[in-house]
């Protein structure tokens, strides 16, 4: 039960290509922004989009394969679990977010080659 304490799994879109960093220890840092659309009938009957959007993170191995493989419009899996942290903005003001960080990532839309080859990472 300890493992589903804090999980989280999500299929939705890249919003915008991937930002990668580097950080002084040479471990790469990919970030994401992704949304996720759920489609749902209101008490009307009519359908409405809800659109959720997602900042993911990802360290290591799994941003080194966000930098190779991940672009805008594609459609990615993402396992792994909520990031809370703090910040101070530019007026000095403390914010919060919260972020996935990423553990798996898995590529859902056909390689540019038009093979129906799947990624995963």
């Amino acid at each position: 039960m300890s493992s589903m304490a804090n999980k989280v799994q999500l299929i939705g879109k890249v919003a915008i290509e991937p930002t990668i960093q580097t950080t002084k220890k040479n471990i790469k840092l990919a970030r994401i922004l992704m949304f996720t659309v759920e489609i749902y009938k209101n008490k009307n009957g009519e359908n409405v989009d809800e659109t959720e959007w997602h900042s993911v993170v990802a360290w290591g191995k799994v941003a080194e394969v966000v930098e190779n493989y991940v672009i805008k419009g594609k459609q990615i899996a993402v396992s792994g679990k909520l990031k809370s942290r703090s910040l101070r903005d530019k007026d000095g003001i403390k914010r919060y977010v919260t972020e996935v960080e990423a553990k798996e990532i898995v590529l859902l839309s056909p390689r540019e080659s038009n093979s129906n080859a799947y990624k995963s990472i």
